[in-house]
């Protein structure tokens, strides 16, 4: 039996790990959730094979279900077992010391965040001491374009890299600042990548601001996105560039550790 024809034979002996993983891409491409019917139907899966699978991906911790809606949605469990880990470094645990430390200087939410295929991902974040303060859902995704860390991880892939994704992507407005032009978008990578920083001046939504710094690994590369969110009252654009120095001195920091 050729090789090829013993790995088809693997593969069909295991459909629930094949339907498992099928149930996962979907829900990671629903963020509002699926329920029961929903799956079953888009997968062409039994709707009891469904309900045994969700149950034992609940009972794990690693989907939610809202009692309301009926709706099953992936939790941030997913990224407890694959966190990005450089020379057997958490990158959370290394970076978790800096984020506090930024947060108590800017008292800004502090959030770290890596690319993941044509989006950036939210791996970990420590709350802003204001009483009024942004907070999202670890596991969150973001756009490449129109906010700060996602501009800047598209801003450092290498070049033809670069190029590929700003000519894949789907320049949608969110509001009047955002970049819907690719050449602008170019344009304002290289300005990133030149000055050392990012900032999001109510580009994704109004009113919220953000400043990120790049996260370096080995051989000079970037790993990931450190930054802070604030409402624009209390993170004005005359601020970034100071604010930016807080941000830039901490993802140095961490950058130093996961050498």
């Amino acid at each position: 039996m050729s090789s090829t024809k013993t790995r088809e034979s693997s593969i069909s002996d295991v459909p629930a790990v094949d339907r498992t993983l099928d149930i996962l891409e979907r829900l990671s491409a629903r963020p509002e959730g699926q329920t029961l019917s929903e799956l079953s139907g888009a997968l062409e899966l039994p709707t009891n094979a469904v309900f045994r699978i969700m149950g034992a991906l609940k009972a794990r911790g690693y989907v939610d279900r809202d009692e309301s809606s009926k709706r099953f949605t992936l939790t941030g469990k997913f990224l407890t077992i694959t966190q990005p880990r450089f020379q057997q470094k958490s990158l959370v645990e290394v970076s978790l010391p800096s984020m506090r430390e930024l947060r108590d200087i800017t008292r800004e939410t502090v959030q770290l965040g890596v690319l993941c295929g044509a989006e950036g991902v939210i791996l970990e974040q420590v709350e802003s001491s204001y009483p009024l303060r942004i907070v999202v859902d670890v596991g969150l995704r973001f756009a490449l374009y129109n906010n700060a860390p996602g501009k800047l991880l598209l801003a450092h892939l290498p070049e033809h890299e670069r190029t590929q994704m700003i000519r894949s992507l789907e320049l949608a407005p969110c509001t009047r600042r955002t970049i819907t032009d690719k050449e602008e978008l170019l344009r304002e990578c290289e300005r990133i990548v030149q000055q050392g920083y990012s900032t999001d001046y109510g580009e994704a939504d109004e009113g919220i601001h953000c400043v990120a710094a790049p996260v370096y690994g080995r051989h000079n590369r970037v790993e990931a996105a450190l930054w802070i969110s604030g409402p624009s009252r209390r993170l004005p654009k005359d601020c970034f560039e100071e604010k930016a120095q807080s941000v830039m001195a901490a993802a140095r920091q961490v950058s130093a550790r996961l050498q």
